[in-house]
């Protein structure tokens, strides 16, 4: 079977259809389907200035109702993550709840915390993404190395969103 995330980005159209069709799901509206533990983020390219989507991992709740914790997989490789680095205002939706918010980086100790935290609450899963994604971690340590390591690692970012935004809010661009 083919891994479309081992080696970093998608370089070629299969593994960037592969990795592109739950943002089909949500385009549908379908996106419920993969329930709260998938988030659709919309933000705004660099370069370009026009909206772009991508599928991420909810790793956790972040600090605040509505707000949740994501991670780059290719670090400052990712395009999305360099993107809200750029322009941090994003939109994004989780199950079929929409909100407009930013995007922060979280501080390198927190991210590596909250990594090795995720680690622990879904060990196998942690595991095998960190495998495809080329990384061996072994500890807690690790864990908390890779996930302070914003350019290497598997950095974490904190989408909130902005006060007043509730569920049912702005619809993304489709």
């Amino acid at each position: 079977m083919i891994n479309p995330l081992k080696g970093g980005p998608p370089r070629t159209a299969l593994r960037r259809a592969v990795l592109r069709a739950p943002i089909r799901l949500y385009r549908i509206g379908l996106g419920g389907l993969l329930g709260h533990r998938m988030l659709l983020l919309t933000h705004t390219g660099r370069v370009s200035g026009r909206p772009r989507q991508v599928v991420v991992e909810v790793l956790a709740p972040g600090g605040r109702p509505g707000s949740y914790l994501i991670a780059s997989g290719y670090g400052e490789r990712s395009q999305w993550l360099r993107n809200v680095l750029a322009e941090p205002c994003v939109r994004y939706q989780v199950g079929r709840r929409k909100f407009e918010g930013t995007a922060v980086p979280l501080p390198p100790e927190e991210s590596g915390r909250q990594l090795a935290e995720y680690a622990r609450r879904h060990p196998r899963l942690a595991a095998k993404l960190m495998q495809a994604l080329g990384h061996n971690p072994q500890s807690r340590a690790d864990f908390e190395a890779l996930g302070a390591d914003r350019r290497n690692g598997v950095p974490l970012v904190e989408v909130s969103p902005h006060h007043g935004t509730a569920a049912g809010g702005p619809a993304l661009p489709g």
